[in-house]
């Protein structure tokens, strides 16, 4: 991973539990108070929970700026992410599709815009946009024939939070290098046993109830010993392959470690916070800027904890590969050009203006371009110490692999099979089992 070191310059102030947290039940809200300038339209916007972009105070005051500029109205609708695809597929089947949607690639470009319902916006995109944006956000938003069904806004890398006062307190902070955030896949384990017998009881958890926070997962089992999700080239599901069975073999066999099927990504933070586990597997920036299950402030436990972030264990400790996030905003074809129109505008001031800045830093991650109509976006965390802190992690962003076929019933194989692993069946012949299922799901 030291080749991309020279790449983090460029990177690090450009770039992506998905929020791992469960969300209230989506809620809706008209923008503005302020009058319109002229006569517009009105859009609908609905956004998963991105950083602040899932919160309706945050929100609406950018729809009335936005609406006292272009006069436009836009009505949000916020989503959960445990059952926000149900809502927006049945939306679909009604032909009630929203106008507008932020999230990621995995649902706008492999799934929704592969299925035909999204507008492509490569018309919006010119020599410059494609100069300023980061060269991974735009290749996931961009189909093999040219086509973008996602522009992107913002990125961070997915990673692990570790309690450091429990770690000191259990001798375990020697496992740890905290210049680089890393730790090797041995050290790991010892901090896992040292953590268990200070503690007792699991200090950490492979959770599987459902899809929640998988990421976390996944990049846990991928990174141990250094196995793959997918191939290279995104055609086929590879997770089953030795190096992942051996590392599914270590975390089930090691005290401490809790494989449950009773927790999604957002419980485990829930735990985390509350001092129970030692380690969470579902962290990014966004917990670590606003942990809003703990009420007290960045980086901090319900009791006053320190909250540091880590990659993921690898066996020499550089060869970490995080699973990134990437976010942006996509446009449901619902054969309206007069809203496709207003929903490109919202997008060009809110991606591509001097207003981007606002909607980067309402997501609490990293900008996915490095300017916008003239605006640098390279040093708008810059006052922060927490965001620049975070940087030393941006350049072991690995694959996005989200993007192959199959993705959503993948992701259900996975967790299907973790929850066997922890009942004590054959991890090998179970991963096997679903990796191959997952691999006729994307044919």
């Amino acid at each position: 991973m030291k080749k991309f070191l020279a790449l983090a310059l460029t990177l690090a102030m450009t770039m992506s539990l998905v929020a791992c947290g469960k969300k209230d039940e989506p809620q809706s809200s008209t923008s503005g108070s302020q009058p319109q300038q002229e006569a517009g339209q009105e859009i609908k916007l609905w956004t998963y929970p991105v950083g602040n972009w899932g919160d309706q105070a945050t929100v609406d005051k950018l729809m009335e700026d936005f609406k006292a500029e272009t006069g436009i109205s836009v009505k949000v609708e916020y989503l959960a992410y445990s059952d926000g695809d149900d809502k927006i597929n049945a939306a679909l089947t009604a032909k009630s599709a929203p106008d507008l949607v932020l999230e990621g690639p995995e649902r706008l470009v492999a799934n929704w815009g592969a299925k035909g319902y999204m507008v492509d916006m490569s018309d919006m995109l010119d020599d410059t946009d494609k100069a300023e944006i980061l060269p991974a956000p735009l290749a996931a938003c961009t189909t093999a024939d040219g086509k973008v069904y996602e522009y992107p806004v913002v990125m961070t890398a997915h990673c692990m939070g570790i309690n450091l006062d429990a770690f000191k307190q259990a001798g375990a902070d020697q496992y740890l290098d905290l210049e680089s955030h890393t730790w090797t896949t041995e050290n790991y384990f010892k901090a896992i046993e040292a953590l268990e017998k200070e503690f007792g009881g699991p200090v950490t958890a492979v959770y599987c109830k459902g899809q929640g926070g998988d990421q976390g997962t996944r990049a846990l089992v991928n990174n141990l010993y250094g196995g793959t999700f997918t191939n290279e080239d995104h055609t086929q599901y590879t997770w089953d392959d030795p190096m992942n069975v051996k590392a599914l073999e270590a975390l089930k066999n090691t005290k401490g470690i809790a494989f449950d099927a009773s927790l999604e990504g957002g419980d485990e933070i829930a735990l985390f916070y509350q001092g129970v586990l030692k380690i969470a597997n579902c962290w990014n920036i966004a917990q670590q800027m606003n942990p809003n299950q703990a009420n007290t402030g960045a980086g901090k436990t319900m009791n006053g904890e320190e909250i540091i972030c880590m990659a993921f264990p690898s066996e020499n400790g550089d060869d970490t590969q995080l699973c990134g996030g990437i976010w942006g905003f996509g446009i449901f074809d619902n054969g309206d050009p007069a809203k496709i129109d207003a929903a490109k505008k919202f997008i060009k001031y809110f991606a591509d203006s001097e207003h981007t800045v606002d909607a980067v830093k309402t997501a609490n991650f990293f900008p996915a371009r490095t300017a916008a109509e003239g605006t640098d976006l390279t040093t708008i965390w810059a006052d922060n110490e927490v965001m620049n802190d975070y940087q030393v992690l941006m350049p072991y962003l690995g694959d996005y692999y989200n993007v192959i076929k199959g993705w959503t019933a993948s992701r259900v194989e996975w967790f299907n099979m973790l929850q066997e692993v922890g009942q004590g069946q054959d991890i090998a012949e179970s991963a096997k089992t679903h990796a191959e299922a997952a691999n006729a799901a994307a044919q």
